[in-house]
């Protein structure tokens, strides 16, 4: 038996006051510190009824707010009738337990918030799977504030404990036995999608990410000609999908979008969500989508870099697109984005602005270290025809008698490695160099 108030909790359609810690230094570089825990909890389907933040050098250890806030908060909770208390800060167990004790309220952190959002999110079996095993993880080391109730009761002479700690084992031991479940599911799954992905090392990939709402879905839409699902609203979708897209004098690509990322993502649910980004670690060039006219957006670049430094994605073939340039209005900060970073492509997903601009950008890319040729030889070749077949993108074939011309894209070094008396090879200039990109 858990805790009624608890029990099948969905912050959806509940009434919440919001609530932060802040330190001094967050305070100044945060024009709205509660912007973000908005668009969550709005996000998630709740009514907002109050606000409270309080600035602080450090949490306090047992409540995170300090004693005064803490009867602010109740008193805020019980004049707006709120159902619960959403914090913009990740609570220990024991402040969770405090603060619900100390406000008669329902407390969410920033984690479970996020959690709840995903769940409602999943629509695959895989996603679904990786939700269920974040949860859990978060929830075990908090499985005592859903028994706080039964602890008062005896457990008879000589039991030792009451029913509720007993409960709690069994609790454990039922959980970690899903646990290793969901994690042997999970390992099926990401066994089968990196064989999709390597399955699809004879093309060329290219992979959307970047801050929830940055507009990937928008941007995927426009360069692919796709129906892809496109909302104005934080993880939006928590699927990786991936459409054909055509880029003029290179060819087709896989472009791949990703979940969004927002600060302070559940560590839980970023390691549960690495075989959903195995696109972007093997990717041949990553787009990091930005929305440019967003105040916070060079602190969203930091911190889906970060994630990214987490997961092990490679940045190093990495180009920043600053998305959503006719929606502007400081062209200081927009300067200032594109003095900051190196490889930036202002475009706009909504208009078009910008797309030529960023094919050229990406086929750039893509055609680092490569080359196109043009290759004669004999029709017979079987050796060479299989070699090309394995490394190289044949772009025509053309059969004269007994013998067969082709026009090939390949990397430089196995170009190199092309020889014989019958054989003719011819290579060309790159189709585009960084001044191309530059103009």
């Amino acid at each position: 038996m858990s805790d009624p108030k608890r029990e099948q909790l969905k912050v959806e359609t509940r009434r919440a006051a919001l609530a932060a810690v802040v330190t001094p230094e967050q305070k100044k570089r945060y024009d709205d510190v509660l912007e973000e825990l908005r668009g969550l909890a709005e996000t998630a389907g709740v009514e907002i009824v109050g606000e409270l933040v309080q600035s602080r050098d450090k949490p306090h250890p047992a409540t995170h707010l300090g004693s005064g806030k803490v009867e602010e908060l109740k008193l805020l909770a019980q004049a707006t009738d709120a159902e619960l208390i959403l914090f913009d800060n990740n609570l220990t167990p024991a402040q969770g337990r405090n603060l619900e004790k100390e406000t008669d309220t329902i407390i969410v952190d920033r984690s479970e918030l996020i959690l709840d959002i995903f769940a409602s999110r999943a629509r695959t079996y895989e996603a679904r799977l990786q939700v269920e095993l974040a949860q859990l993880l978060y929830f075990r080391p908090r499985l005592k504030r859903l028994w706080t109730h039964l602890e008062r009761i005896e457990g008879g002479v000589g039991a030792g404990r009451g029913p509720g700690e007993k409960q709690l084992e069994t609790d454990r031991r039922l959980l970690d036995k899903r646990v290793a479940e969901l994690k042997r599911k999970l390992k099926e799954v990401e066994k089968r999608r990196e064989r999709t992905v390597a399955s699809r090392s004879a093309e060329m990939t290219v992979s959307l990410v970047g801050y929830t709402n940055a507009g990937k879905s928008t941007l995927m839409r426009r360069l692919t000609d796709s129906d892809v699902y496109v909302a104005d609203k934080l993880f939006a979708t928590l699927d990786t999908r991936t459409r054909r897209w055509s880029i003029p004098k290179w060819g087709d690509v896989l472009l791949s979008d990703t979940v969004g990322f927002v600060r302070n993502l559940p560590h839980h649910l970023v390691a549960s969500f690495k075989s959903t980004l195995e696109e972007a670690r093997h990717t041949d060039v990553l787009l990091h989508v930005v929305d440019a006219s967003h105040p916070e957006a060079e602190h969203q670049i930091e911190t889906v870099n970060d994630v990214l430094d987490d997961i092990g994605v490679n940045r190093d073939n990495m180009l920043l697109v600053l998305n959503k340039v006719d929606a502007v209005e400081s062209r200081a900060q927009f300067d200032v984005l594109r003095l900051n970073h190196e490889d930036t492509i202002p475009v706009s997903a909504a208009t078009g602005e910008g797309r030529k601009q960023l094919e050229k950008a990406v086929a750039s890319r893509l055609g680092r270290g490569y080359v196109e040729a043009e290759i004669e030889t004999s029709a017979g070749n079987g050796r060479l025809l299989a070699f090309l077949a394995e490394h190289a993108e044949v772009l025509s074939r053309e059969y004269t008698n007994s013998r067969v011309k082709m026009s090939v894209r390949m990397p430089e070094r196995f170009a190199n490695q092309i020889n014989g008396d019958d054989t003719h090879l011819t290579i060309h200039e790159p189709i585009f160099s960084d001044q191309d990109q530059e103009d």
